[in-house]
């Protein structure tokens, strides 16, 4: 069973940048579909981005393409969301996800069976 720990959030102006790690234990990451939500008070969790096993396919949801990349190294068992030209509206406790349908790029939570404890983000303006 893999299990996930995210890390690099903080507070950053609006128009700043941060990267978002999380690293995974276990064996089986390689073949595991990841994806970032977030989740600001008093809202649903939402997807950010998603990435198929290999890196070779993502998905952003529009609130965040042309900004935000996410990527993986599966040597390290890592993935990353790079976020760039943060807005206050990217607020939020932003989560890390597998699936073990390692080349689908599912947007809806249901769709993952292992999840991070979260990380704060917090843009100010």
């Amino acid at each position: 069973q893999v299990q996930l720990v995210e890390s690099g959030g903080g507070l950053v102006q609006a128009g700043g940048s941060l990267r978002l790690s999380c690293v995974a234990s276990g064996r089986t990451f390689g073949s595991y579909a990841m994806g970032w939500f977030r989740q600001a008070p008093g809202k649903d969790r939402e997807i950010v981005a998603s990435i198929n096993w290999s890196g070779a396919s993502t998905y952003y949801s529009d609130s965040v393409k042309g900004r935000f990349t996410i990527s993986r190294n599966n040597a390290k068992n890592t993935v990353y969301l790079q976020m760039n030209s943060l807005k206050p509206e990217d607020t939020a406790v932003y989560y890390c996800a597998g699936s073990s349908y390692g080349n689908m790029l599912f947007t809806r939570t249901s769709n993952y069976n292992v999840w991070g404890q979260g990380t704060q983000v917090t843009v100010s303006s």
